[in-house]
């Protein structure tokens, strides 16, 4: 799952402040299967919600980092890391 962390990373350094959805990251990264990996996204994605790396919205407002998100929801990048500027 390292992989989807660098590529949700990779779309922080890119998107800068704009949001962008989890199916984003896997259309690029899969562009036929995309749909095999939205269960993995999802779960790489609130772990880092929970580690403070990302914020997950849904309709513009945080969603609970303790609870899998049903429906869309966006993901933004409040923090640059050094690295990754």
């Amino acid at each position: 799952m390292e992989v989807l962390r660098i590529a949700i990373l990779d779309f922080c350094r890119r998107r800068r402040s704009n949001s962008f959805c989890p199916s984003e990251v896997v259309r690029q990264m899969y562009p036929v299967d995309w749909r095999y990996f939205m269960k993995d996204i999802q779960l790489v994605m609130m772990e880092m919600y929970q580690e403070g790396l990302i914020v997950v919205t849904k309709k513009g407002l945080p969603i609970d980092p303790n609870n899998l998100p049903s429906g869309p929801v966006r993901i933004t990048c409040p923090k640059q890391p050094n690295s990754l500027k």
